[in-house]
């Protein structure tokens, strides 16, 4: 069975694991601070903080940016569900934005729509959560541009674009954002197993989501109560926060993996002009590339209209899966999973995000994907449409 993605892991990967197996740090070591710094620098940015999964992130950037209750949170119609739970876990409110149908993103032109609308009802947005769907970057510019005149806070959902561009600069920089998020699942760019990071350029909100993946506790004498000398005060708990930490041993995976990420997006990209040159021709929409953007190509959707080709979504997504191609879908709107249907959500809230659901598949794209396994992916598409 091909799958639709899946992590590379070599003996240098599993050396650098066992070298922090053989060392006396296991968690909270050094390791997770050379990673930190190491992806930080990668990808310009001031500070970064590890976390053991991009969800405890992006909970941890909504309450950095202070998101609570009576607060609104809008996120795209067309991601996983954590872009979105991270807002009620901070008690806010959360809104959904359609996207773009071209780069499946989220769309200015509906954002701007949107937010002129709740500036008449009051409701504006506090923090809004961009997802660079596919590792195709947003168009951050026109985001940031709305921020600007409308007062929100923006955080990147990046868990797909680690290795992306946009406009000449690396995602993840925080040039148009105040905190961007990665995931290092294991079907992503590179792994840890699970983790994710956030980064930014501010001091003080690196500070503070430190602190909160690590229980709300400081080790840092000025932020501590002062308390009589003869006690002995090491650290202190000063928030209430969560135990969101990275262990070196994942750290250490992560570090090896970074190092190959040039690579990974070199070969993605291959895959994808290969995909692009042989699809050409045939019923069905293949990604459009943002012109000043450089994808780090995590998803290879394609799209396939019944109307337009005959065969549909669920005909070729089967076609697929008896062929031994275990192709995947992305996504199904977050607004229509029954919880927050239950909160008043219904079909046809964003059309577009909707549309995308119902015709898009996500072929295999990873960097070990053979050439065997490509030309059988090529031949078993091409037979679906003859």
């Amino acid at each position: 069975m091909i799958p639709y993605g899946r992590q590379e892991i070599t003996q240098v990967d599993i050396d650098a694991v066992v070298d922090v197996l053989h060392s006396d740090w296991l968690t909270q070591g050094p390791v997770v601070p050379r990673f930190e710094k190491k992806v930080a620098a990668f990808c310009q940015a001031k500070h970064g903080v590890a976390f053991n999964s991009a969800t405890s992130a992006l909970h941890i950037a909504c309450l950095a940016l202070e998101l609570g209750p009576g607060d609104w949170l809008w996120t795209s119609a067309n991601t996983f569900v954590a872009s979105a739970n991270c807002g009620l876990y901070c008690g806010a409110k959360v809104d959904f934005v359609d996207i773009d149908p071209r780069t499946y993103n989220m769309c200015p032109q509906v954002l701007s729509q949107k937010l002129e609308q709740a500036e008449t009802d009051g409701c504006l947005p506090k923090v809004v959560v961009p997802v660079h769907f596919g590792g195709q970057p947003c168009d951050m510019k026109a985001i940031h541009a709305l921020a600007q005149r409308y007062g929100f806070r923006i955080i990147e959902d990046a868990s797909h674009a680690i290795g992306a561009q946009y406009r000449g600069k690396p995602v993840g920089n925080c040039r148009y954002s105040h905190i961007t998020v990665f995931s290092f699942h294991p079907v992503k760019i590179i792994t840890t197993g699970e983790g994710g990071m956030a980064l930014t350029n501010d001091p003080q909100i690196a500070k503070h989501m430190q602190r909160s993946c690590y229980h709300g506790i400081t080790r840092d004498d000025q932020d501590m109560d002062q308390r009589p000398k003869e006690e002995i005060w090491n650290y202190q708990l000063i928030d209430l926060g969560f135990n969101y930490r990275l262990t070196d041993i994942q750290a250490a995976l992560g570090l090896s993996q970074l190092n190959r990420l040039n690579d990974f997006i070199h070969k993605r990209h291959a895959i994808a002009s290969r995909y692009l040159t042989a699809f050409q021709g045939l019923p069905m929409t293949q990604p459009w590339q943002y012109p000043e953007s450089r994808s780090s190509y995590h998803l290879y959707p394609v799209r396939i209209s019944k109307q337009q080709s005959g065969v549909s979504q669920r005909q070729s997504y089967d076609a697929l899966h008896r062929a031994g191609i275990r192709v995947n879908l992305h996504y199904l709107p977050v607004y229509r999973h029954p919880y927050y249907e239950a909160m008043g959500f219904s079909p046809g809230y964003c059309p577009e995000a909707e549309k995308h659901y119902r015709e898009s598949i996500s072929l295999p794209m990873f960097p070990t994907l053979s050439s065997e396994s490509q030309e059988k992916v090529i031949k078993t598409m091409k037979a679906l449409f003859s």
